[in-house]
């Protein structure tokens, strides 16, 4: 079946860039294009819509709004935000494993989103993306884009599927690039953020960091040792053990 999609773009040139690239992915339909929120409520309670490219930052009224209000269904259509910001604003969106695209558009990229949504739509994720988009809204997003940084549970997806992860679940979490690895009871996940991204959502005084490239919940800690070698490995009641860097060495004797 035909993906049918949506634009709502403030500017001309905007929405018709979008249109023209979108004509390099085979099935999907174009319902409609709008210049604004007001516009695309008429849209949506008319047509059958399952993802909006939607412009954040738009003069009359933001496009989060409407994302606040599309959040509330049961089963919103996945929205892909277009943002000209290029900081904050992907943060949050990545937090809450909301997709976006940033202007000037890429090709690449919008080739990217495009898969991730039939993804969704073909593993029937609705549910899930509106309890992500749920989440968003909640945590209060600007007319930028970003959104209060500290959180209880993260949604992380990946493949077609979004999971929803608690804080208090984590026992300790590593670098991966621009990936953090979620070190979870029995398992592991890759989380699309930066460590330092992830510590900034960290409630306080609940995790410690080890290591430039490490971070341990707090009553994981179990046991330090130390090789004789001026090295030193933390061992953490999930089973895990970490390097310890002498940087935090202080740090990591105090908290126990």
């Amino acid at each position: 079946m035909a993906v049918r999609y949506l634009i709502v773009d403030d500017e001309p040139p905007g929405r018709t860039n979008l249109r023209l690239a979108m004509k390099a992915h085979a099935g999907w339909q174009l319902v409609g294009e709008c210049e604004g929120t007001a516009d695309a409520r008429a849209v949506l309670a008319s047509e059958e819509v399952d993802v909006v490219f939607l412009d954040v930052q738009m003069p009359l009224e933001s496009g989060l709004v409407l994302a606040r209000e599309l959040s509330r269904l049961r089963e919103p259509p996945l929205i892909v935000f277009v943002t000209a910001y290029s900081a904050h604003a992907i943060e949050a969106f990545e937090v809450h494993a909301l997709d976006y695209l940033l202007k000037p558009l890429d090709d690449a990229r919008l080739a990217q989103a495009v898969e991730r949504c039939a993804a969704m739509l073909g593993g029937r994720q609705r549910a899930a993306y509106g309890a992500a988009l749920r989440d968003y809204a909640a945590a209060g997003a600007d007319d930028a884009g970003d959104a209060t940084r500290r959180v209880d549970h993260i949604n992380v997806r990946s493949v077609g599927r979004i999971e929803r992860i608690a804080i208090d679940d984590i026992c300790w979490i590593e670098s991966a690039g621009n990936y953090a690895q979620l070190h979870l009871p029995g398992r592991t996940v890759l989380h699309r953020i930066t460590l330092n991204g992830m510590a900034a959502l960290l409630p306080p005084g609940a995790f410690l960091r080890v290591h430039r490239g490490a971070i341990v919940r707090r009553d994981q800690i179990a046991r330090l040792d130390s090789s004789g070698d001026a090295t030193w490995r933390l061992h953490l009641r999930c089973g895990g053990a970490v390097a310890v860097s002498e940087r935090y060495l202080d740090a990591v004797k105090a908290a126990m």
